[in-house]
């Protein structure tokens, strides 16, 4: 529910008397004698109104008015006026002011306009929030490709968990592309534009880790010229990202756990504690808590980090993805190559479904930009356990699906009439597909 309330206005008796009547009635108030001041707090997407005096020292409520509306042009901003000022705010009304108040004014006038114009922010901010998720949909559907179902579910999965302070652990197989998903965590949230620092637990020597994790002041120990700022601190604001977590020395799992508890930190060779604000992100293959009952993982960081938890599927359990991943990723090796790249033909596409693609996503990445070098077709040894005749046949169904759609630029009847399917059953092959037709209208 929208109730903050500015009170800008440079008489004192005024700002105590509004402050008391609205704080009776539910509102949260802040109070400021100058213009200049309310400015420099204003938030982004502020939820609320600004009920500013129209005459006082510095910017008028005019001036301030005009530099609200370049910030943010559906603020409601109502002003105060004496009697000799009705006729200005009657036209600064006309300029975007949400109402004028005549002083003295009543307790009841007050609210009954206050509330008003909370109602219209409230809308305003509704639907832009409605916007930036259907932006930030369309965004995530782009970097986080495929539309089998276990996609749609990660994705929906990820803007939800964007949004929220919490740690996640991301388990998945080497090559899904758990860095991916923890940048989408990273970039679709409010930590976006802060650092997001990467860390491999297993790239790093059990003797150097803890120098790297905390940083060290210089002469902590031999060879440690200079003060170097470790990942923990370089990440405040941000997010770490720890891959391969399960490869942290036990060691190192104590002060890590420390740090999430006390977000407080001491550098090697230093006595001082530093605070930091950061989101952590780890990344595993096996599952921790076994590794916890295993003896090979503290099971209280376990527990810490997981407190949400997202499954990347191996490519080979969404078999339907495989024909726009290897597209994709064909196409950005032949733009950073300078080379040209053909479409898949039954044959090629027919050894990418059967393969079981082992390393994932990063494998078919590897297989594309070979083909595109010329090194070979797209193609891998059919294992005895290939996937069923069933599976195939929908992957290779959807892949015809995007192609028509993809060619027509989502224009369904040239869809229909292509591939000669009635109206009824072409909704439900997308449906079951996961494919839209504004998905296809931005190559327009």
């Amino acid at each position: 529910m929208l109730n903050s309330v500015m009170v800008v206005d440079d008489e004192a008796s005024i700002r105590s008397a509004v402050e008391q009547w609205l704080s009776l009635s539910g509102f949260s108030v802040q109070l400021f004698s100058r213009g200049e001041d309310c400015l420099a707090h204003l938030p982004k997407n502020f939820p609320g109104v600004i009920l500013s005096d129209v005459r006082m020292p510095g910017i008028s409520g005019l001036e301030l008015l005009t530099q609200v509306q370049r910030l943010d042009p559906d603020l409601p901003i109502i002003l105060l006026t004496g009697h000799g000022d009705v006729p200005m705010a009657v036209e600064a009304m006309r300029d975007g002011a949400y109402d004028f108040l005549e002083k003295p004014f009543s307790p009841d006038t007050l609210l009954s306009s206050l509330r008003r114009a909370l109602d219209k922010r409230r809308l305003v901010l509704e639907n832009r929030h409605l916007h930036q998720q259907a932006d930030s949909r369309a965004k995530l559907d782009a970097t986080l490709l495929g539309a089998s179902r276990a996609l749609q579910t990660l994705r929906r999965q990820v803007l939800d968990l964007a949004a929220l302070p919490v740690n996640v652990l991301i388990r998945g197989e080497t090559g899904s592309g758990k860095e991916l998903v923890a940048r989408c965590l990273h970039d679709f949230g409010p930590r976006a534009g802060k650092p997001f620092v990467a860390l491999n637990c297993a790239a790093i020597p059990e003797q150097l880790f803890e120098a790297e994790l905390f940083g060290h002041e210089s002469g902590a120990f031999t060879g440690a010229q200079g003060k170097r700022i470790g990942k923990l601190e370089y990440a405040d604001g941000g997010t770490l990202f720890l891959d391969e977590i399960e490869s942290m020395p036990l060691a190192q799992q104590v002060k890590l756990l420390r740090v999430l508890q006390e977000q407080k930190l001491e550098r090697l060779g230093a006595n001082q504690s530093i605070k930091v604000d950061l989101r952590v992100i780890a990344a595993t293959k096996p599952d921790l808590l076994e590794e916890a009952r295993a003896g090979r993982f503290r099971e209280d960081l376990a527990y810490r980090l997981t407190v949400a938890e997202l499954r990347l599927p191996p490519l080979r359990e969404r078999r339907e993805d495989i024909p726009q991943l290897y597209e994709h990723f064909a196409r950005a090796a032949a733009e950073r190559l300078g080379r040209s790249v053909a479409p898949l033909n039954g044959p090629q596409l027919s050894r990418l479904l059967s393969h079981d693609w082992p390393g994932n996503v990063r494998e078919l990445a590897n297989a594309a930009e070979r083909q595109v070098l010329g090194l070979g077709e797209p193609q891998a040894d059919v294992l005895e356990a290939g996937p069923s005749l069933a599976a195939q046949q929908e992957a290779f169904e959807a892949q015809c699906l995007r192609a028509a759609l993809t060619r027509h630029k989502g224009e369904i009847k040239a869809v229909l009439n292509e591939l000669q399917l009635p109206r009824r059953t072409l909704n439900e092959k997308m449906q079951r597909h996961g494919l839209t037709r504004e998905m296809f209208l931005k190559d327009e």
